[in-house]
């Protein structure tokens, strides 16, 4: 990796320090705005944020106005402290896992879409939520410092504590969420005893993905929880096979990325057009390749070569969401139960 591709890439994944950031497109003033709350890596620079606003200020004569936070946790976080007084209009960035726990706040509207062309692993639908993107969970790892990657969660966890592994906090990142889920799955009333046992491959628990992958990506360890979609990146803007995601043959946890509009949204049928336009051509076609992730409709032109040879899991593991609401803080304190073992 040159110097200036590694600087450009850690740039992206800085540390999520700040509590709150806000961007604006550099589109002429309109009489409408469209708020869009999301996660700080859609908006940075490299990210689909201000493509996907330039797109769509071309059909809608407004201006759309971003605010982030640090991972799609937190924003349902800031949603629920804000509550109706809340100036969002499009809530983009939670998943699958927080959908019951995000319509039970009673914040959110329907959107009233036939999303027909909409296809992801399981089938999922919503009245209220919409999928923009999806991708799987996996160990990526650093093969030019592991030779053996795990071949499954049993590996993960039962495997050589020296080869340590970066992973996200549940409590706030989705990443996070989504690897206790899938130990949650896999190993069901045992996961508390497989977590303990992997503690000791865990290098460090960061508050969101960004954090976790420039650590891997720095070298401090050979692998990391991302995406089986992490390598494309790497294949297409640095043009290496370094990064490689580890197929694991119990099957893999999938993220499903949605958005929905508010009902305090001050142009609802302005956010009503945003979310046709999020699962049309123009915008999928911007997600692959600054996303770094799976488009759930029909995009302009095919994928690059890269998304071809990724791990393209056999079985795909998606808890029910109304499971995810009703246990998800019992979950995590099995997890700081097993974690906080000496």
């Amino acid at each position: 990796m040159s110097k200036s591709s590694q600087l450009k890439f850690l740039s992206r994944l800085a540390l999520a320090a700040a509590a709150s950031l806000v961007f604006t497109t550099g589109a002429s003033a309109a009489d409408k705005t469209l708020t869009v709350y999301t996660y700080e890596s859609f908006i940075t620079e490299w990210g689909p944020g201000a493509k996907v606003a330039e797109a769509f200020e071309k059909t809608c004569e407004c201006k759309v106005t971003y605010v982030g936070v640090a991972d799609g946790v937190e924003l349902l976080t800031r949603l629920k402290l804000e509550g109706a007084a809340s100036k969002a209009d499009i809530v983009l960035g939670l998943d699958t896992n927080l959908v019951a726990e995000a319509k039970a706040t009673g914040f959110f509207a329907p959107h009233g879409i036939e999303a027909k062309d909409v296809k992801v692993p399981g089938d999922f639908t919503d009245d209220t939520f919409l999928p923009y993107d999806y991708g799987h969970f996996a160990v990526v790892y650093d093969t030019q410092t592991l030779k053996t990657p795990p071949k499954s969660l049993k590996d993960l966890v039962e495997g050589d504590p020296s080869q340590k592994i970066v992973i996200e906090d549940p409590r706030t990142s989705t990443p996070g969420l989504g690897l206790l889920l899938w130990v949650k799955a896999v190993y069901g009333d045992e996961a508390g005893a497989a977590w303990a046992k992997l503690k000791d491959r865990v290098l460090t628990v960061t508050p969101g993905w960004s954090e976790a992958y420039g650590l891997f990506t720095k070298g401090e360890a050979p692998m990391v929880l991302s995406y089986t979609t992490s390598p494309a990146y790497h294949m297409v803007a640095e043009n290496t096979d370094r990064y490689q995601a580890a197929e694991f043959s119990e099957g893999h946890y999938i993220q499903i990325e949605v958005a929905g509009m508010t009902k305090s949204a001050k142009e609802p049928e302005l956010a009503k057009q945003f979310l046709g336009f999020m699962t049309g051509p123009e915008f999928q076609s911007i997600i692959p390749t600054t996303n770094w992730m799976m488009p759930v409709a029909a995009t302009k032109e095919p994928l690059p070569e890269a998304f071809g040879k990724l791990v393209n899991p056999a079985k795909t593991f998606l808890l029910p969401s109304e499971d995810v609401a009703a246990n998800r803080k019992a979950w995590i304190d099995e997890w700081l139960a097993a974690m906080s073992k000496n």
